[in-house]
């Protein structure tokens, strides 16, 4: 497994062209992207259509067509991955209700490392839409969530990749969580 700098210098060559780089990384770049995928879908109904194995699938396409981005480490590529898998379950979850003529709306579990809320069930595309006002309230605490929750990123992940201290990520998900509570009527944890 390459360390922090050989795998920031495989990402700096396989973005200038490098395939071998490329070749490298993808072992590691798809166990990352299956832990993250494992953790968002592990408690979906049991009918769910859409597995850890097909999101990572439909994920690392879309992050191997990326070659415009600068990619700075690890922890920045997760951030980015964990974009698109946010994409990619909502675009699904939005899918699956449409195909339900009764708007059944598709739940998640959250995972309890992270204690958004004491209901450990959560509508995705309420989610969703809670997560988009408060980006457009905060684009910082938006991004925090998003890294956190659909990245799995820790603490130190989501500072490095947002270029701001682990204190800072720290107040700013404790101030979002709690404002997703109010929004979502969640209740927060003791």
């Amino acid at each position: 497994m390459p360390g922090p700098q050989e795998f920031t210098q495989l990402l700096v060559s396989w973005r200038n062209g490098d395939k071998t780089a490329l070749d490298a990384m993808t072992p590691v770049l798809y166990d990352e992207l299956r832990r993250v995928a494992r953790r968002l879908l592990a408690a979906e109904r049991a009918d769910h259509t859409l597995q850890p194995t097909a999101l990572v699938h439909e994920a690392y396409l879309r992050l191997v067509d990326q070659r415009a981005v600068d990619w700075q480490n690890r922890a920045h590529f997760l951030g980015i991955a964990a974009s698109m898998m946010r994409r990619i379950l909502i675009n699904h979850a939005k899918a699956y209700k449409a195909a339900k003529r009764e708007g059944y709306a598709e739940a998640i579990t959250l995972d309890d490392a992270l204690g958004i809320f004491t209901n450990p069930r959560v509508d995705l595309l309420d989610l969703d839409q809670s997560l988009d006002k408060l980006t457009k309230l905060d684009p910082q605490q938006g991004k925090v969530v998003e890294l956190r929750y659909f990245g799995g990123l820790s603490i130190e992940e989501t500072a490095e990749v947002m270029g701001i201290s682990p204190a800072t990520v720290k107040r700013e998900w404790g101030t979002a969580r709690l404002w997703l509570i109010q929004q979502m009527g969640g209740s927060a944890t003791p």
